[in-house]
């Protein structure tokens, strides 16, 4: 009888709209090795139904010559299973409404993963837009794969992080900002070997404000950084 009662509750509230917003603040940008910023502010807003999801991020930094960053993405999640397309845009080029291949700020990517439990297998790939390219002057596509472990370690929880760009490519050179960046990645390399933990910070008795620190090396532009933030 209790399983014929909390059946029918459980079936209700996946088919429930569920939505989120979400602030970061961070001490620095930086993204699958790369230093794309300083000090920056990072919101965010998702919509998500019966697995599918549609969500907002953007970046701003406190700084004029810090790039400014929106992305959309539209996800598919079962299991451990996820796919999802994303369409990145950064200011300092082409207006937003420009999608011609040689006259754009948007690159689309497209991602495959599975969350195992122990670890997580994603893997990414740039197919419109700035797609990044090679040194001959054709398009690469640009790739990124990533493995990700969680763990926990003196009562607070961490995830290590490891990715790889896996060809020849100029999308992964470090970023515009990084006093370590590289015109041109000459074909598989390391981008990020990283590891972060998080805690939360007790506010009141209803309310606890997460706290995370990361540090990130590059093996391929030699760069290593160290972030901190909070989540709001």
């Amino acid at each position: 009888m209790a399983l014929a009662v909390a059946f029918p509750a459980t079936i209700s509230a996946q088919e429930k709209v569920e939505s989120d917003i979400g602030l970061d603040l961070v001490s620095s940008y930086i993204w699958r090795g790369q230093d794309l910023g300083n000090v920056s502010v990072q919101p965010s807003l998702s919509v998500a139904y019966k697995g599918f999801s549609l969500s907002a991020w953007g970046s701003v930094g406190f700084e004029k010559s810090d790039t400014k960053e929106l992305d959309l993405t539209l996800g598919y999640e079962t299991g451990g299973f996820s796919v999802s397309v994303t369409d990145y845009w950064f200011d300092g080029g082409p207006a937003y409404f420009h999608y011609d291949t040689h006259n754009t700020s948007h690159t689309f990517e497209a991602q495959i993963g599975y969350d195992f439990g122990p670890v997580a297998v994603d893997w990414y790939t740039n197919f419109a837009g700035n797609v990044g390219y090679r040194s001959d002057g054709k398009k690469a596509y640009a790739s990124y794969a990533a493995v990700s472990a969680p763990f926990r370690l003196g009562g607070i929880d961490w995830t290590s992080t490891v990715g790889v760009t896996p060809w020849e490519n100029d999308f992964y050179g470090g970023g515009e900002n990084s006093t370590y960046s590289k015109e041109m990645i000459d074909g598989f390399a390391v981008c990020e070997v990283g590891v972060k933990a998080q805690k939360e910070i007790r506010v009141t008795s209803s309310w606890q404000l997460p706290l995370f620190a990361q540090i990130v090396w590059n093996p391929s532009t030699e760069g290593v950084y160290f972030v901190a933030g909070l989540s709001f």
